[in-house]
């Protein structure tokens, strides 16, 4: 077993400013996607400038804030939202939902591909090589922060981690980071490297995430107010995950199906 590091979830006190971890990983995440962003618009036949990656990183958090936010609260904690409405603005305690992040990123982005006047699955076989590194760094905030533990275990590598009971578990938060953040990148940008039917890199994001994430939640403890929704093991996450698994198959097989330049 090992000792989980309890890490202060505040990482700096600024007179009565407190500067979260979990917003740290965050701010990391975007200047990630803007650094690799940079890096792609400046290859030979980017549809982006660099300078037009700045304006997509403020489209992209915009719908990363927003859509995580409300995704969490529609999809895993509506009722208790609706008793504390004061508690959607605390943002440091956690509750983003990735899903919802990830329908306010493809709405940002189909406004953002509006204005540029670009086709929308040019702009997200773009933007999703650039997505994984910010997924791991929100994962290492949620271990950071000691929360959505994993199931009790004996593993090498497990953890007690506070408010998880005297028993050791799972670091699904790492498990996650690993998968989605850092295999997710080397899979897509190295698949990014070379010239690709349109689609096939945000077919490739969305089905090797839900893939990775449909896998991480056997190891995962679900949130408690919804528990599991069937099976004794099906999870919300899942549920999520398998359109996501369903329409990255579905991105691949057309993109490599229609004919060159449609």
């Amino acid at each position: 077993m090992l000792t989980y590091p309890a890490i202060d979830p505040v990482a700096l006190h600024l007179g009565p400013l407190q500067v979260h971890w979990y917003g740290l990983m965050y701010l990391t995440g975007f200047a990630a996607v803007w650094w690799l962003g940079v890096r792609r618009a400046r290859r030979p036949g980017a549809i982006l400038t660099p300078e037009q990656v700045s304006d997509l990183v403020v489209y992209g958090a915009f719908g990363v804030v927003l859509g995580g936010r409300l995704g969490y609260i529609l999809f895993y904690d509506l009722v208790a939202y609706l008793a504390e409405p004061l508690n959607i603005f605390k943002l440091w305690q956690g509750g983003m939902s990735f899903h919802g992040g990830l329908i306010g990123v493809l709405l940002a982005m189909a406004l953002y591909a509006r204005k540029l006047h670009v086709r929308f699955f040019e702009l997200t076989d773009f933007l999703a090589p650039l997505v994984p590194i910010g997924l791991g760094a929100g994962r290492i905030g949620n271990f950071i922060n000691g929360e959505l533990w994993g199931k009790v275990s004996d593993v090498p590598w497990a953890m007690i981690f506070p408010g998880g009971g005297p028993l050791a578990r799972h670091p699904s938060q790492l498990y996650q980071a690993a998968l989605e953040g850092a295999l997710l990148f080397i899979i897509l940008w190295s698949y990014s490297a070379k010239p690709r039917p349109r689609m096939a890199v945000s077919g490739m994001f969305l089905l090797f995430y839900g893939l990775f994430r449909f896998m991480v939640e056997f190891a995962r403890v679900p949130d408690a107010q919804l528990g599991y929704l069937a099976f004794g093991w099906v999870t919300m996450g899942q549920v999520l995950s398998l359109p996501m698994i369903c329409a990255g198959l579905g991105l691949m097989w057309w993109a490599y199906r229609k004919p060159s330049g449609q």
